[in-house]
């Protein structure tokens, strides 16, 4: 019999966690087609989570939490738990109940008929306007940096290949992005249709400041596009300066009262110095995450392990 590892990234879903882990286990059971197991990442959270996980995993030995020391972030938690698998597919989704477990077979059989990975796609997201916006500008970054197909959805609701998962964990630097992982490894890859339901508690845990830290992890790990557009930006405003210089001396020539002017000069300083601070702070983004990288900073670090009631202590 094959078997079934879902991994879960939790963080403030002390009141929704439980019933996306009892709708799994009552699923899966119901089709009895395959084992499985359930791997909960613990992403430090602030309130009760961790506590509703343990209980859990006491009542069902095919759960097993882990728990970080610190937040790493989403991606990071996945990471985390991608280490613990053990079935031949992996299935990803959030600790919200907004990604429906009664729903899964619909990513596994699609993955099954050939596919590596299968995402979910929404006809209409139950999200924040915010979150929306957030969502469009992770596609966007991933189509222009790594060449995602513009008619591929990437969520975090999707099915994958277990070979796809291996390949995924030797990626070791701090700052991971999975989807560009998974990209990297393959690009057989589809989508379905599945219902994306509201919230019933609580909020997300990707505030503005999360979301860009994601963006940035995109930007600097997978793609020097952004290194090239800063050599463009430097080239054209050269160029602009270079033409405020000659019309700035022809004017004079032609009509050698016109003053050279103050505030004409004081924008091209402060133009050609932003640009300058643009492109000194995208290349110390890049520097200071290979800095952080060499010395080998921890991508998560476990502060234990709970298997059905068994807990024993690990650090990665």
């Amino acid at each position: 019999m094959e078997k079934l590892s879902f991994v879960i990234p939790c963080y403030r879903s002390q009141d929704s966690v439980r019933g996306v882990l009892d709708k799994i286990a009552e699923t899966v059971e119901k089709d009895g087609r395959y084992d499985y197991e359930i791997i909960c990442v613990n992403d430090y959270s602030p309130d009760n989570t961790l506590e509703v996980l343990n209980k859990a995993a006491d009542e069902n030995d095919k759960i097993t939490v882990v728990d970080l020391s610190r937040n790493f972030g989403q991606h990071a938690a996945l990471m985390a738990g991608f280490n613990y698998v053990s079935g031949d597919i992996v299935v990803c989704l959030d600790d919200d109940g907004q990604n429906p477990p009664e729903e899964m077979f619909k990513l596994i059989d699609k993955l099954n008929e050939g596919y590596d990975l299968v995402s979910a796609k929404y006809e209409d997201k139950n999200r924040s306007l915010f979150r929306k916006l957030g969502t469009k500008m992770s596609f966007f970054m991933s189509e222009w940096l790594i060449n995602k197909p513009k008619d591929l959805d990437l969520n975090s609701y999707y099915a994958v290949k277990r070979f796809v998962v291996e390949e995924t964990i030797k990626y070791k630097n701090a700052y991971p992005f999975v989807h560009g992982l998974m990209l990297r490894i393959t690009r057989n890859m589809t989508n379905v249709m599945i219902t994306h339901k509201n919230r019933e508690t609580g909020q997300s845990g990707y505030s503005f400041a999360k979301l860009v830290s994601l963006w940035m992890n995109g930007f600097t790990a997978f793609s020097e596009k952004p290194l090239r557009i800063s050599s463009l930006l430097g080239v054209i405003s050269a160029l602009i300066g270079f033409v405020i210089a000659i019309v700035v001396v022809i004017r004079k020539i032609l009509d050698p009262g016109v003053p050279l002017g103050y505030s004409a000069i004081m924008s091209a300083i402060m133009f050609m110095s932003g640009m300058n601070m643009l492109i000194l702070g995208l290349l110390g983004e890049y520097i200071g995450r290979m800095y952080i990288c060499i010395n080998n900073a921890p991508q998560f670090t476990v502060r234990s392990v709970k298997r059905g009631g068994q807990k024993d202590k690990n650090n990665k």
